[in-house]
């Protein structure tokens, strides 16, 4: 049995994840101990669509990947709840992150996608997006 997952990235992010094959997350920054995909699609999106997109960082897109891992992986680590009750992560260190991607089952897809009026996909992108949608 899997659990299925969601995480929120930017451009950046989304690159590397492509460079790997859409198979691993990429290491973390050196000021971010915690890798942390999230439990639902709707938390994802607002993460992408709210925090992602408005970010100089992400060149103003954001995105939501999802991927599967075996329920009992899953099990090991404890949901946090960092907000409202649907805004529930993992909170995965970040010295665990490789053996995490090894319990990733079918590769990371990307589910959803948000930009801005000035994002310009790059080229390494555009086979892999969803419809990309405008901002409200």
């Amino acid at each position: 049995m899997w659990r299925t997952l969601y995480r929120p990235t930017g451009p950046n992010e989304l690159a590397l994840i492509v460079d790997s094959g859409m198979k691993r997350f990429p290491p973390r920054l050196f000021w971010q101990p915690i890798f942390y995909p999230v439990l639902n699609v709707e938390y994802a999106s607002e993460i992408a669509e709210r925090w992602n997109r408005g970010d100089e960082d992400s060149d103003d897109a954001g995105f939501v990947t999802a991927f599967e891992i075996p329920e009992d992986y899953f099990r090991q680590f404890q949901i946090q709840t960092v907000g409202l009750d649907h805004h529930q992560e993992l909170w995965v260190p970040d010295h665990q992150l490789s053996e995490f991607n090894d319990q990733i089952v079918n590769g990371i897809r990307v589910e959803r996608s948000y930009a801005g009026r000035n994002f310009v996909v790059p080229d390494t992108l555009q086979a892999i997006l969803p419809k990309i949608e405008s901002p409200r």
